[in-house]
């Protein structure tokens, strides 16, 4: 039987220590900076993750891993954290290079005990780190605008949890947090300052095209890996 009741406990607990003002100088260049991207296998039982390493600002890949584990938590409303980053874990401690910035793709605290994937990973590793999902979790937002770079702040009960912004014209927005370690207002610079002009910012548009295997990916990691 899962206690449900003490991970929900553990949410509260772990959310109260979410950084969520910049943990580093105002001069910060990350020369690395990591996209995760987590999804399942075999019905279920199989967790696999994976994180792309790019450079800063060239956006070139420089380093992928993957991680499959045993799934050990079925799927739980509100507790999908604790079923992803075992594999997220997995997958860092292959890493031969450190990030300096991750951006995951999952809500941060725009969850509503304020500990999504992102936020409970960024803990985990003691990294900065950015929630960048495609679909809103909680809280309420006005409509955001056509025009590319288009947003607005996503509420919850009085407080702003994240940013809906428009990051290609003609596709839904991206619900943008803090994870750890990051203020808002860097969590969007950094994101506007990965993009190439797709809807996902880089790191985690690699790190889902590693992780799903697509043939234009595996193409080019082959060609520059």
């Amino acid at each position: 039987m899962i206690d449900t009741k003490a991970l929900r406990q553990e949410q509260l607990e772990k959310a109260r220590q979410v950084i969520r003002h910049d943990a580093f100088s105002a001069s910060f260049v990350p020369e690395f900076i990591a996209g995760a991207d987590v999804g399942f296998e075999e019905n279920g039982t199989i967790t696999r993750a994976a994180i792309a390493i790019l450079h800063y600002p060239t956006l070139k890949l420089v380093e992928y891993q993957i991680a499959r584990v045993e799934t050990a938590l079925p799927y739980i409303p509100g507790l999908l954290s604790f079923r992803e980053y075992p594999a997220l874990l997995a997958a860092w401690n292959k890493l031969d290079l450190r990030p300096n910035l991750v951006m995951v793709d999952g809500q941060g605290i725009a969850h509503p005990r304020r500990l999504g994937v992102a936020s409970h990973f960024g803990l985990l590793v003691d990294v900065p780190t950015i929630g960048i999902a495609k679909s809103r979790l909680c809280g309420e937002h006005e409509p955001v605008g056509e025009a590319l770079g288009s947003s607005q702040p996503l509420i919850d009960h009085d407080e702003q949890i994240g940013l809906v912004w428009r990051s290609k014209k003609r596709c839904n927005p991206l619900y943008i947090s803090i994870g750890h370690k990051i203020s808002i207002e860097s969590a969007i610079y950094w994101v506007e300052h990965c993009m190439k002009g797709y809807k996902l910012p880089e790191p985690t548009r690699w790190a889902d095209g590693i992780a799903s295997n697509r043939p234009f990916f595996k193409q080019t990691m082959q060609k520059n890996l």
